[in-house]
């Protein structure tokens, strides 16, 4: 393999004019008879925009590889994709999570796009519109960013995930302007990346599985895709945070499609994890025998201070997310229910209630990525709403969970 990381844009064969063009970060990669023009790009800049124009109108290219995976590359040509979501078969999944993250993640990036007048993934979008007017194929090398997330999750803490969820929540709803120099300082880093950056910066985990692990990634489906067929040349463009380690992981002689399988597989969860929900399970029960063993007044008592924390406060989150009242009594009657359910959730109900009682509108599911940009928009929208009932019902009853049982175990103390 040979690397050149001071070659111009389109490497050999391009014209002359073109070598000087722009100040977007190039690496040129040869591996297995393959060359490889590697274009580091922002997210919402325009000049990554016309820089990857550029390169495919005068690379002369075999063929044109982007930094997406299936759903993002959807969300981004299929305008009905939101359309097509079925919000009970996401929530029934247990998806309604990934959902809302995926969410927050898309408003955080249309928000620096809107200010800056600039549609999020527009090189994308023009590296697609170039390749088709070219006649060249184009190849989706990133890994889903359902499994990037849950790969990332598994890795966690419950306090690191907490942290991950508020660094989310923060950028989400962070209302400070970006300047010029902000965009510029993207370009060095990852959109997912300068969304948690400060926790990514002391956290291995979540560096590893956002940024290192979608390099090797990368890097593999493009041998995947490339690699029997010497003498090819593949543009692929890439956000510029990646362009360093995936042009390193190029190197690498390991069989691609082992090191995509690897990468796709998704841990399963702790035992710690799963034991958790059957340990709460145990205890509360056993707190109600106690309880009623010693006189039928504290078994009730106990039941008593179980229902109304925990459904209490998960009817309190459901209201927070302004729940139909329906769905708010729901939230109350089934959490200190649920909480004894290991496979169900208190949000999974509220949020079906909540679905079927205010069913989303065309209309909804069509200003979905542009309402939840603003806060108001979350409530507003009817979609997204669902979701916030679901999270903010959820969170309630977790914490009910644990008030109650402090609050039962002082009861039998």
């Amino acid at each position: 393999m040979t690397e050149s990381t001071d070659a111009g844009p389109e490497g050999p064969g391009a014209e002359d004019d073109a070598l000087d063009f722009g100040n977007e970060p190039v690496r040129e990669v040869e591996h297995d008879g393959v060359h490889y023009t590697l274009l580091g790009t922002a997210h919402v800049s325009r000049a990554s925009v016309d820089a990857v124009r550029h390169h495919i109108e005068h690379g002369q290219f075999d063929a044109v590889a982007v930094e997406l995976c299936e759903s993002r590359h959807k969300a981004l040509t299929d305008a009905s994709a939101w359309r097509d979501m079925n919000l009970f078969a996401i929530i029934r999944a247990g998806k309604a999570g990934m959902m809302m993250a995926s969410l927050a993640l898309s408003a955080y990036q249309r928000r620096i796009a809107e200010q800056f007048g600039i549609e999020p993934g527009a090189e994308m979008k023009a590296a697609m519109e170039s390749a088709d007017n070219a006649g060249i194929p184009l190849q989706l090398i990133d890994r889903e960013i359902g499994v990037t997330l849950k790969r990332t999750s598994r890795r966690l803490s419950w306090w690191q995930r907490w942290l991950l969820t508020n660094g989310m929540i923060v950028s989400l709803f962070s209302r400070d302007e970006f300047s010029e120099a902000d965009i510029e300082r993207l370009k060095q880093g990852d959109i997912l990346n300068e969304t948690f950056s400060e926790f990514a910066s002391s956290s291995p985990q979540l560096y590893e599985s956002l940024i290192n692990e979608r390099d090797h990634f990368m890097a593999a489906r493009l041998r995947q895709e490339n690699g029997d067929r010497p003498g090819r040349r593949v543009l692929a463009v890439i956000g510029a945070g990646h362009l360093e380690g995936t042009a390193k992981a190029l190197a690498s002689n390991e069989d691609p499609r082992t090191r995509v399988e690897a990468l796709n597989d998704v841990p399963p969860p702790s035992r710690i994890w799963k034991a958790i929900p059957w340990l709460i399970l145990i205890a509360v029960v056993s707190g109600f025998g106690i309880g009623f063993s010693r006189s039928p007044e504290l078994g009730w008592s106990l039941v008593l201070t179980w229902v109304a924390i925990n459904g209490g406060l998960s009817a309190l989150g459901a209201a927070c997310a302004r729940a139909h009242p329906l769905t708010i009594i729901t939230a109350l009657l089934a959490a200190p229910l649920t909480s004894l359910n290991p496979t169900i959730g208190a949000g999974m109900v509220t949020g079906a209630v909540e679905a079927s009682l205010r069913k989303p509108k065309i209309a909804d599911f069509e200003s979905l990525r542009d309402d939840v940009i603003k806060l108001s928009g979350w409530w507003r929208n009817r979609v997204a709403r669902v979701f916030l009932v679901f999270f903010l019902s959820n969170i309630g009853s977790a914490i009910g969970t644990w008030v109650a049982g402090f609050s039962m175990i002082r009861q039998l103390a």
